[in-house]
């Protein structure tokens, strides 16, 4: 079992090795900034250049990560999921590797995780919640466990989404269900380390986050009626917090200085909690706000901030201790946020538009936009442009289904 104090060097260690990488959902905070400094403050017209192209990226809905020159993400070919790897100075495939079979859904079939680089291996989680360990260098899988038959979870409306998490030896993820809603895995062999056998709710489409409360670790996971802290080491549920989520819940939680913000659509809103100090209870600092409604977008925090779109709302600054908004707008498309040096990068799921904004609390100003050309024709019509802007290296990956596009945002 590994002690507190090495898992947080191990915490350290791996922030500090892959800083100048995104080696999984939200990059190696899970807090979506980017490590980028020297970007570009206006885009020319016609925004950014296009650096490469790739096509083959398969349907769905899956995010990027990027580690040691290669991009990881998953796609639907055929009656198969795969796990992609594609090199990035190139923009050609590096190999694939099977990851279960097609997830149907109405909003567009295929997978909708991004996957989660550590060392030489990659994980990935199909909409089927078949969970499998691929080397980096060549995909063979090395194991798999299925979410739903191995691990007793149940396949929710939307399918499986979780991005898991590695902290120290074992391989965090969500599965859900009476054996326990969260599990740890040894990351090299797949064997249950433990479960959350005192909370057994079911899964939903957000991701765990690990942080730090007084100087020891926990791991934050958001569920529909909770979220709660866990002891990475024990599967302990060290605290919980009542959350009134409906229908879908999806953006990860933002914790942060002893707090933890989560928001959700549907007409939810967002609570913040205050950790004490023995990070063992919370206590509610505001709850049933309406200022952020994010549906899964998701939200950035800057300094002392949330940035994001809010239902209803448009755009939204809001202060994250108070809860008030600082301002909003409406002159652009609902969809996804990202944050690199000071800006945001914003994109329109609908129109396939990105805009360039200052991570500011004085207004939306815009500093260029420009719209993916081409889009997908094999888009579902009832889906959208949904995986995530990713800045790092200088440059900028976008998908629209089979489409993955790179970007130079560093410029000379």
């Amino acid at each position: 079992m590994k002690t507190p104090a090495l898992l947080c060097a191990l915490l350290v260690g791996c922030s500090s090795l892959c800083a100048a990488d995104w080696p999984q959902w939200r990059g190696a905070a899970r807090d979506d900034h980017s490590p980028d400094t020297g970007l570009l403050k206006t885009w020319p017209a016609g925004g950014p250049a296009q650096v490469w192209l790739f096509k083959d990226a398969g349907l769905g809905y899956a995010g990027f990560s990027i580690a040691d020159g290669r991009l990881y993400t998953m796609g639907l070919r055929g009656e198969q999921e795969f796990l992609i790897a594609v090199d990035i100075a190139t923009g050609k495939e590096a190999w694939s590797a099977p990851a279960g079979s097609r997830y149907p859904n109405g909003w567009g079939d295929g997978p909708r995780m991004t996957p989660t680089v550590d060392g030489d291996r990659v994980y990935a989680v199909g909409g089927n919640g078949l969970l499998i360990c691929a080397a980096t260098k060549d995909g063979k899988v090395r194991w798999q466990k299925s979410l739903v038959t191995d691990l007793g979870g149940k396949l929710q409306g939307w399918g499986y989404t979780e991005s898991p998490l590695v902290v120290g030896g074992n391989l965090l993820c969500t599965p859900g269900g009476p054996q326990g809603t969260m599990a740890a895995l040894d990351k090299l062999t797949g064997d249950v380390v433990w479960r959350t056998k005192d909370l057994t709710d079911e899964a939903q489409y957000s991701s765990p986050v690990l942080f730090q409360q007084a100087g020891k670790p926990q791991v934050v996971q958001l569920v529909t009626k909770q979220f709660f802290g866990v002891d990475p080491a024990t599967g302990k549920v060290l605290w919980r917090s009542e959350f009134p989520g409906r229908v879908a819940v999806i953006p990860t939680v933002i914790p942060h200085a002893g707090h933890v913000y989560a928001t959700s659509g549907y007409g939810v809103g967002c609570k913040l909690v205050k950790i004490a100090g023995d990070g063992n209870s919370v206590e509610t600092v505001y709850e049933n706000n309406k200022v952020m409604k994010n549906h899964h977008g998701g939200v950035v925090r800057v300094d002392g901030n949330i940035y994001g779109h809010s239902d209803g709302s448009g755009w939204v600054c809001q202060d994250l201790m108070t809860g008030k908004e600082i301002w909003s707008h409406k002159g652009f498309g609902k969809g996804a946020i990202h944050y690199a040096d000071g800006m945001l990068y914003c994109l329109d799921e609908k129109s396939g538009e990105v805009a360039l904004i200052e991570a500011s609390p004085k207004g939306w100003t815009e500093h260029g936009r420009f719209k993916l050309d081409p889009l997908s024709t094999q888009r579902n019509p009832q889906g959208g442009i949904w995986p995530h802007p990713v800045v790092v290296g200088g440059r900028l990956y976008l998908r629209d289904q089979e489409l993955l596009y790179c970007f130079d945002v560093k410029g000379k």
